[in-house]
């Protein structure tokens, strides 16, 4: 896994939640920027995604729609 932010929830890269979802990154970046899935953004502009939402999402609580 990834960082884990001052809360110590784990992050998720664009890659590791485009591999648990079994899409392209560039698919995460474009479900983050339309508001679909929650996105936080580093110091350096990079996103990261909190593991608790997208295990909700994969556990069907919450639809991603492409």
């Amino acid at each position: 896994m990834s960082a884990n932010s001052t809360d110590s929830e784990t992050l998720l890269t664009p890659a590791e939640v485009a591999a648990m979802f079994r899409v392209d990154p560039k698919t995460v970046t474009r479900w983050a920027k339309a508001g679909k899935i929650s996105s936080i953004r580093t110091l350096g502009g990079h996103r990261r995604f909190r593991e608790t939402e997208i295990r909700r999402l994969l556990d069907g609580s919450a639809p991603v729609e492409d």
